[in-house]
């Protein structure tokens, strides 16, 4: 094993912890536990620590139909048959009025109660600065937190994270939810990618890993360098057998929520999952795609209404899950870029620039539609075709990592970006 997968592993290491907390792991009695866990009984896990979930929506979503400008004369001018009808005049199927300029595309529906709570925040014309039109560049841009630099070889949310050192962290610690650990994860932090918590997998980060993992998630830990874990081979697999047994059956949706069946809805319902059975989680990647709407992207109905139903459901289904838990979680989300103003010969939208971000949880000042408004004249437009950027998406997402998960090093999550407080939009509480 190289020096670089060493480093690797000894990242990864379990805290021992967590393995008991709050019987977040199933186990039948005392006599099942590996010795090495009957002596972590006695341990104090770390309080305190607050979440973050990002949610990704590849293929850059349509903000000006998500987060609709009913109030600008342009909007409807530019999109004579995509258009989110005015909250008098459209009746049910008609924007979801949020201040008397901004409205919410009615399938968002199950978001205005959250809004109202004052626990969701928008920021609209939002997004990377670089004006690259392609989803490859502006993801991985995104991801990086490095606009405009293709050399960056971690992503934003390993520097944040790796910005709190904390010694024994949970090989949870960082997480995305899906089949892929994606570029925001990837770095020295020892993220895992976990497919689903009912078929308990655990992804590598990268190919020189799985080179030394082939044997998957047990054979990483039987590696493990760690002596507290390692004890005897029989222990670590042990300890493995142990995590497979997270019980979502213990964890069901309360409340009355109700998770969509969708991809998303499934993965907001097993973050949920994991958040409750505190195994030390701080960071959640998860994504959903399909927001690339070229033809046909439709109006109060079509494929992005459809997108938009799921996306609200789920969230709102995820808020009231967790409830007062909310108060140490925030999701905030995010696309690469957004649509052009006016729509196209096809009933729909192509590539554009800024676009909106959902900030939603406890520590939020909700109830408002943050950012600069730049205008929808063609004078205003970016480029005279898009919705101009006036904030930075690192602005909004290091208020959020400084105020609620405590980096004070926002200079190493976002190098060569002016990250002074000042520019921050005041949208979270602390």
């Amino acid at each position: 094993m190289n020096n670089q997968c060493c480093e690797g592993v000894r990242r990864a290491k379990f805290s021992r912890r967590y393995f008991m907390k709050q019987g977040g792991i199933a186990m039948v009695g005392l006599s099942t536990v590996p010795a090495f866990l009957q002596r972590a009984i006695a341990s104090t896990p770390a309080e305190g620590k607050k979440q973050l979930v990002v949610l990704f929506q590849r293929g850059a979503a349509d903000g000006l139909n998500i987060v609709v400008p009913f109030a600008e004369p342009n909007y409807y001018r530019m999109r004579p048959t995509i258009a989110i009808p005015q909250p008098k005049r459209g009746g049910a199927e008609a924007a979801l009025d949020l201040d008397g300029f901004f409205g919410l595309h009615p399938s968002l529906a199950p978001l205005v109660p959250v809004f109202q709570k004052s626990q969701l925040a928008i920021v609209h014309a939002a997004g990377s600065p670089d004006p690259t039109r392609s989803h490859f560049d502006a993801q991985d841009y995104m991801e990086s937190g490095t606009p405009g630099v293709k050399a960056t070889e971690d992503g934003w949310l390993d520097r944040a994270i790796g910005t709190i050192p904390e010694e024994n962290a949970s090989p949870f610690r960082a997480v995305a939810v899906g089949p892929n650990l994606p570029r925001m994860l990837r770095g020295s932090t020892g993220a895992i990618a976990l497919p689903d918590l009912r078929q308990f997998k655990v992804q590598p980060q990268s190919a020189a890993m799985a080179n030394v993992v082939e044997g998957g998630f047990e054979a990483m830990y039987a590696q493990s360098v760690d002596h507290a874990l390692h004890g005897t081979g029989t222990e670590t697999f042990e300890a493995i057998d142990l995590l497979k047994k997270i019980d979502m059956s213990k964890y069901p949706p309360e409340n009355g929520a109700d998770y969509p069946k969708s991809p998303l809805g499934q993965r907001l319902q097993q973050i949920g999952v994991m958040l409750k059975a505190k195994i030390g989680t701080e960071v959640v990647f998860v994504d959903c795609g399909g927001w690339d709407n070229h033809v046909n992207e439709g109006g109060v109905q079509g494929q992005l209404s459809n997108l938009l139903k799921d996306l609200g459901q789920s969230l709102a289904a995820f808020h009231q899950d967790m409830d007062d838990r909310m108060a140490e979680v925030v999701v905030v989300t995010m696309s690469e870029f957004g649509r052009t103003a006016k729509e196209n010969g096809n009933r729909g939208t192509d590539h554009g620039h800024a676009n909106c971000m959902f900030v939603m949880g406890g520590d939020v000042k909700g109830g408002r539609v943050y950012g600069k408004w730049p205008g929808l004249e063609d004078r205003q437009l970016n480029e005279g075709r898009d919705l101009m950027l006036t904030t930075d998406f690192r602005t909004v997402v290091g208020e959020i990592l400084t105020k609620h998960n405590g980096v004070k090093q926002l200079n190493a999550v976002f190098p060569g970006f002016d990250n002074n407080p000042a520019r921050f939009l005041k949208l979270m509480r602390a």
